[in-house]
């Protein structure tokens, strides 16, 4: 009885967040990360892609780190079979939010097509930010429905103003799209092995960039992961045997 009454209590507590409040912060980061699809435009449209070419990506890819991944090594002179990698691989990240949501939010199987391209970064944050499933399916349909419409409607008045603009590295806004990316990604990184993933990915990309050609060293920063598990593994063996040593000792 009483584990009973501390659930509904939780439970109680946890849907006090009223649906204007997580509307208001969905809205929030859609608006705020839509608007960079600007940048994306320019900067496709700088990268040699035409405007057709441009907003498909934003329609059927929508994943602003992979596109502007793709964009960005194309526009270095980088093969276009070595850029789609390294979008690709970016990407593969939403594959593990999907993972996560679906549990979460248990979506009919009717809409689960649907609501997998909006599985993104800013949709899984907010997501897992609700306390209740009614909260997170809301705050994920807002979150996706006003991120999309906006980063495909600014996408668009991007790849028509950028003549107009010019240079997109005059402006800064090519690093628009990874400056939002990482200001997501940074409250995340709580874990020591979460960090040092992130930081030994930093390293392998810039200092690869001037040696290997466009794309390619966001391919070798893939490695920062199984790496820094394989360290933590090899760390954590240690750990165990010398317990064991110790207590062998004791004996």
């Amino acid at each position: 009885m009483t584990q009973h009454i501390a659930l509904r209590d939780q439970t109680a507590e946890g849907a006090d967040k009223p649906d204007l409040a997580v509307v208001r912060d969905a809205l929030g980061v859609g608006v705020a990360v839509g608007l960079s699809g600007f940048a994306f435009g320019v900067t496709s449209a700088g990268s040699g892609l035409g405007l057709l070419q441009t907003c498909a990506l934003s329609l059927l890819v929508f994943t602003g780190a992979s596109q502007f991944a793709l964009v960005g090594a194309l526009a270095a002179g980088g093969s276009p079979f070595t850029a789609a990698a390294g979008a690709f691989f970016l990407g593969v990240r939403n594959a593990f939010y999907g993972l996560r949501l679906s549990q979460l939010l248990a979506l009919p199987r009717a809409v689960r097509p649907f609501a997998a391209q909006w599985v993104i970064d800013e949709t899984t944050a907010v997501t897992l930010a609700q306390p209740t499933r009614r909260a997170a399916r809301l705050g994920f349909t807002v979150t996706g429905l006003s991120l999309y419409a906006l980063w495909n409607l600014t996408t668009l008045l991007g790849g028509l103003g950028a003549r107009a603009i010019g240079d997109t590295r005059a402006w800064g806004l090519d690093a628009a799209g990874p400056a939002v990316f990482l200001a997501l990604l940074a409250p995340m990184l709580k874990t020591a092995t979460e960090r040092a993933v992130a930081g030994l990915a930093v390293l392998l990309g810039l200092g690869l960039l001037p040696v290997l050609p466009a794309g390619v060293p966001v391919l070798v920063a893939a490695l920062a992961a199984p790496l820094a598990l394989l360290a933590e593994g090899r760390r954590g063996d240690r750990t165990r045997q010398d317990a064991r040593d110790g207590a062998e000792e004791d004996r």
